[in-house]
């Protein structure tokens, strides 16, 4: 779990924890100076609940990305499964239980990621709507494009985690969980995607991230891909496979560096081409026309 000022919330997220039906679980705690009662409130739940071990330690300070990643790359901690955790979400019962049941049908030694659709709630814990619904499978062809899995809802099991350790905790991403599900399927990981949501986001103006299914979120993406944001995006992630280039399969790293001159091509005809040929796809039509316009603008 990565804090920072997160008191209004965070007892109601702590009492999720521990009415999981997956019993055996720590908690870590990385807080990034949290200036509220965050840290007491966190202290109050690991005396009432010392069957949960909790474990706080010093974030870097640098943003929720960087937290996130300092404690997933931490060395002290040892686990089969790792779940990132928001300070102001509300986990359904079921939600650690069925991750580790889909993560645990991988063989040994398969990097995996499991994350699921979302229920949206407001600040008052109310029935808002639903993440986007998707069904085009969870593949590299789609995490070079596009970020579907909510860090609030990921599992990694082990092999999945140490893909991440290997990267390290100061690589640059725009985002802690599409890294994760780049990086995990650029190693031939496996990603799971639940239709079934087992979280309450809730939305509220404190978030960093927002709901993204409305159409003025669309619009607000398009905009973000014609001032070029898209495309920063996308060169750091390209940056941040150079650290696991020794992990990923020649297949892979074939796509990831014809994306790389995809990127780099003058030739409109030619970067619809090789759009056409590399077979990268986003969730949505709408998000297909994204990607072409951006390959067309040269904002890919």
């Amino acid at each position: 779990m990565a804090t920072y000022n997160g008191e209004e919330f965070i007892e109601q997220q702590l009492l999720s924890l521990s009415d999981q039906t997956h019993r055996n679980f720590s908690v870590w705690v990385s807080d990034d100076g949290s200036s509220d009662a965050t840290l007491e409130i966190i202290r109050s739940f690991a005396e009432r609940s010392p069957q949960f071990p909790v474990t706080i330690v010093e974030g870097p300070a640098r943003g929720f990305v960087q937290n996130f990643l300092s404690l997933v790359c931490h060395s002290g901690i040892e686990a089969d499964y790792f779940a990132f955790c928001d300070q102001d979400d509300i986990w359904h019962r079921e939600k650690l239980e069925v991750a580790v049941a889909m993560l645990d049908t991988l063989p040994s030694g398969q990097p995996g990621v499991y994350f699921s659709r979302t229920h949206i709630v407001d600040r008052s814990g109310q029935h808002v709507g639903y993440s986007p619904l998707f069904s085009r499978r969870p593949t590299l062809h789609n995490a070079l494009v596009q970020s579907i899995g909510g860090g609030n809802t990921m599992v990694l099991n082990r092999d999945g985690r140490a893909l991440l350790q290997a990267a390290g905790h100061d690589v640059d991403v725009p985002s802690h969980d599409w890294w994760a599900y780049l990086a995990i399927t650029a190693c031939d990981g496996t990603a799971f995607y639940d239709q079934n949501p087992y979280i309450d986001y809730r939305q509220h103006s404190g978030n960093i991230i927002g709901e993204n299914s409305s159409l003025g979120a669309r619009f607000v993406r398009v905009g973000l891909l014609l001032e070029g944001r898209f495309s920063s995006w996308i060169a750091a992630n390209l940056r941040a496979l150079d650290r696991l280039r020794s992990r990923i399969p020649a297949s892979n790293q074939v796509l990831i560096d014809r994306m790389n001159e995809l990127r780099a091509e003058r030739s409109t005809f030619s970067r619809f081409r090789s759009l056409r040929h590399l077979g990268l796809y986003r969730q949505t039509k709408f998000g297909d026309a994204s990607l072409l316009t951006a390959v067309l603008l040269r904002k890919l």
